[in-house]
């Protein structure tokens, strides 16, 4: 028996794959399967199912695509309804795989196909459970997603009580829980950084396990949602209807532009120039218009956070061997309209001489001395808990999540200071209203966490009247 999970970081996600005497199967494959066919090939095994937890908001899924490649059936739960071919499981309908067996638990909650996979190995004995989005570690499934009709986020909370009580807490403690996310998900709100725990132990100190009442478990698990990303719901209706082979956005994506092509393609058509370099980079010269989004952070959760089009063109500057890797961190969260990158990178633009524009980054020092000097605009576009939690006595709450929301109240004309945590968010929002026709922003170096060592003074309460309200 062989169980590997394959976590990627920057979406949190974890992917699964299985294999005994031969067989194998993936659980919530990423876009890209040439992994899981690599794996299946060096081990002179067969796919023989790949089974969805549910239809994922937060990804679009390789499920399609594999089953092409692979020959696998599509295993979903019960209620779920795909526009391709596919298996929908019984509840408690059992699937072999070599000497293992899958049986599917029907758990809904956070969406109402939601199922849990348990696997029993070769012994008969209960060995571990690929929970998708209804058991975190330290965490559950939001259940404001698969909201219809008359069905509220209440009704759905109450059904996920139901699934976790019914289903999964009768199971032995010493089960693996092998969820399909971890810290940094957006499907829920306090995930932990471990990928994966025993039941027992997640009894004894998931808040949402150790609820005694039905009541009491919506009251929590409700509380303190932030709306889901806009990409959410169209990921899910992709991942329903099936989308298009990676292979084919990587032949129409990874066309290299010189410096005058790459202008005329940007002045011709509405594609977004994103540039996906260092933040401290991009201040010292980029694209004039184009947008910041680090490849080297949580890049694809940003990107379908804030770039509201999934049809949207999008013209690529990377540092030189990335720009494969950036087409397909773009195709993981639906964005396949990738149409060129500038060859060479921003470098070879720069060598063109061609027109460049900056944005002036300070250190936490020099933003302390100016705010000694008289009064500023500052604002800190970090989520609305971390303000809340602890954020300097004069700066405006102004989330990134929801830049398109409060971009109407900047004032083109002033001036304003930016921070996020550590300098990331700051440069994405920066980079974003200079785009929009603010010229006069400043990034604040290293974020609150540089802010801290300075002397300016803090507060550890929200004030009401600077928090934005979404």
């Amino acid at each position: 028996m062989k169980i590997e999970q394959i976590y990627t970081g920057c979406l949190a996600e974890a992917a699964y794959y299985i294999e005994s005497n031969g067989e194998a199967a993936i659980i919530d494959p990423l876009r890209e399967v040439s992994t899981y066919l690599k794996k299946a090939e060096k081990a002179c095994a067969t796919i023989k199912y790949i089974f969805e937890t549910h239809f994922h908001a937060d990804f679009v899924s390789g499920h399609v695509d594999l089953a092409e490649k692979s020959g696998a059936e599509i295993i979903y739960g019960p209620t779920a309804k795909t526009e391709f071919k596919s298996h929908i499981a019984k509840d408690g309908e059992q699937f072999k795989i070599g000497n293992l067996t899958i049986t599917a638990l029907h758990t809904p909650g956070h969406t109402l196909e939601s199922t849990t996979y348990l696997l029993t190995d070769e012994n008969g004995k209960d060995h571990c459970i690929f929970s998708g989005d209804t058991l975190f570690i330290g965490d559950v499934g939001r259940p404001d997603l698969a909201q219809k009709g008359h069905l509220t986020m209440e009704d759905l909370a109450g059904m996920l009580y139901d699934s976790l009580n019914d289903k999964i807490k009768p199971l032995a403690d010493d089960i693996i829980v092998y969820p399909a996310h971890g810290a940094g998900s957006a499907c829920g709100k306090s995930m932990s950084k471990e990928t994966f725990d025993t039941l027992g132990h997640q009894k004894e100190v998931n808040y949402a396990l150790k609820a005694q009442t039905k009541e009491q478990f919506i009251a929590e698990v409700t509380d303190g949602i932030m709306p889901p990303p806009q990409y959410f719901a169209k990921n899910a209706a992709m991942n329903k209807g099936g989308v298009d082979s990676i292979d084919d956005i990587y032949e129409k994506g990874l066309i290299g532009f010189t410096p005058q092509e790459f202008e005329n393609m940007a002045n011709q058509t509405s594609a977004i120039m994103l540039d996906t370099r260092d933040p401290q980079l991009f201040a010292k010269g980029f694209i004039p218009n184009s947008i910041n989004i680090g490849l080297n952070g949580q890049f694809a959760p940003w990107v379908g956070a804030l770039i509201t089009d999934l049809e949207q063109p999008i013209l690529l500057i990377c540092d030189e061997g990335k720009e494969q890797e950036t087409i397909t961190r773009l195709t993981r969260v639906g964005y396949d309209n990738t149409i060129g990158y500038l060859d060479g990178g921003f470098e070879r633009w720069t060598d063109a001489r061609k027109e460049i524009d900056t944005i002036e980054s300070v250190s936490a020092e020099d933003f302390e001395q100016a705010v000694g000097a008289g009064d500023i605009m500052a604002l800190d576009v970090r989520k609305p808990g971390e303000y809340e939690s602890e954020h300097l006595e004069f700066t405006l709450s102004r989330p990134l999540d929801f830049i398109n929301d409060w971009t109407g109240e900047i004032d083109p004309k002033a001036t304003y200071y930016i921070h996020c945590a550590g300098g990331y968010r700051s440069m994405v929002a920066a980079s974003i209203l200079k785009s929009r026709g603010v010229e006069n922003v400043i990034d604040v170096a290293g974020g609150y966490g540089a802010i801290k060592n300075t002397g300016l003074k803090r507060t550890d309460f929200a004030c009401p009247s600077k928090v934005m309200k979404v």
